[in-house]
């Protein structure tokens, strides 16, 4: 089946500005990611790519340090970041202390608050609220024509998706009982015939965060806005784990816009020399194919090859991205 091309997508859907890669690890999201970017970088269009993986390897793939660097130029147009989720962190805490000694009016945290507030800092979920964090102060910001997310593997972009939703209820939650207290506060204040009520400095900055999830989540449920991309190989497991990730992503709402199988084997092989092992692996990756054929339709919008080297540089990059949209 001839599949109806990535740039063709692009031109159709040209409001789509987030434009994500998602699969199982070590599919080639990050490759697809930064070939992306590149081409449409070479379209003239401001382009910044990121990875919310805590593994990232944008920095090996373009061949510069960008980890925790914040958007580093890699050519005009395009624009990469890795975010660094331990210095993330660091500033929560450097904030919640300035903010006990403020509200407090203490000159130095006591010994039993700063060893929860250490504690609190090596829950699991405090690196994927950190990088949750730092994605919506890249959304919010702008900036740029184009935003690709380099997703992390399957099940933490669930999570990370499913974050959005959790922290808006609980956030709703808490803003509500905040405003019925502070509709308790005028009534007193009216008895008391105070002139000012103090600003509701807790009520306000819980309507700031919400209002950034809100601004950063709407995103990811966008179907004008959004385009998501599954990266998946002529392999049963794959197939069967991408069938099921994307039944899961389609309960979040997430737009699901294709599908782009990598690491296809060249037919020409069929008719040299070579291993049995190889033709075995040819046979079998015929089958699967046409399973992909079937299963995924007219869904599929590229057929990359395994490559004959890795896909790092520039060069490399311009190679995998012509192949991606040509």
């Amino acid at each position: 089946m001839v599949p109806i091309s990535l740039a063709k997508i692009f031109e159709q859907y040209p409001d789509r500005h987030y434009i994500m890669f998602g699969g199982k690890g070590g599919l080639g999201k990050t490759t697809f990611s930064a070939a992306a970017a590149y081409y449409l970088a070479k379209q003239g269009k401001k382009v910044l790519v990121f990875s919310v993986d805590p593994q990232a390897s944008l920095s090996d793939i373009f061949k510069k340090d960008i980890f925790g660097k914040g958007p580093t130029e890699i050519m005009p147009n395009l624009y990469a970041q890795e975010i660094d989720a331990d210095h993330r962190v660091r500033e929560y805490q450097q904030e919640i202390r300035q903010k006990i000694l403020d509200m407090y009016g203490m000159d130095k945290i006591p010994e039993e608050i700063e060893s929860y507030i250490q504690a609190a800092a090596a829950e699991p979920a405090m690196e994927e609220s950190a990088i949750f964090d730092e994605v919506v102060d890249i959304v919010v910001k702008g900036g740029y024509d184009y935003y690709i997310y380099d997703l992390v593997p399957l099940g933490h972009a669930l999570y990370y998706l499913s974050m959005a939703s959790v922290y808006d209820a609980w956030i709703g939650k808490i803003t509500g009982l905040r405003q019925q207290m502070r509709e308790y506060d005028q009534v007193a204040a009216t008895i008391r015939r105070d002139k000012d009520l103090d600003e509701d400095a807790i009520l306000n900055e819980l309507l700031y965060i919400k209002d950034r999830i809100n601004r950063s989540s709407s995103i990811l449920t966008d179907k004008q806005k959004t385009a998501f991309f599954f990266v998946l190989t002529p392999e049963e497991m794959i197939i069967n784990d991408t069938l099921k990730a994307a039944d899961l992503f389609a309960k979040f709402d997430v737009p699901l816009s294709g599908y782009i199988v990598n690491r296809v084997l060249p037919a020409e092989l069929k008719g040299q020399n070579i291993p049995e092992y190889l033709k075995h692996r040819l046979d079998m990756q015929d089958h699967y194919l046409k399973v992909i054929d079937e299963v995924f339709k007219d869904q599929i919008h590229a057929w990359v090859p395994e490559m004959e080297r890795d896909v790092t540089g520039l060069e490399m990059i311009e190679k995998l991205s012509n192949t991606m949209f040509g």
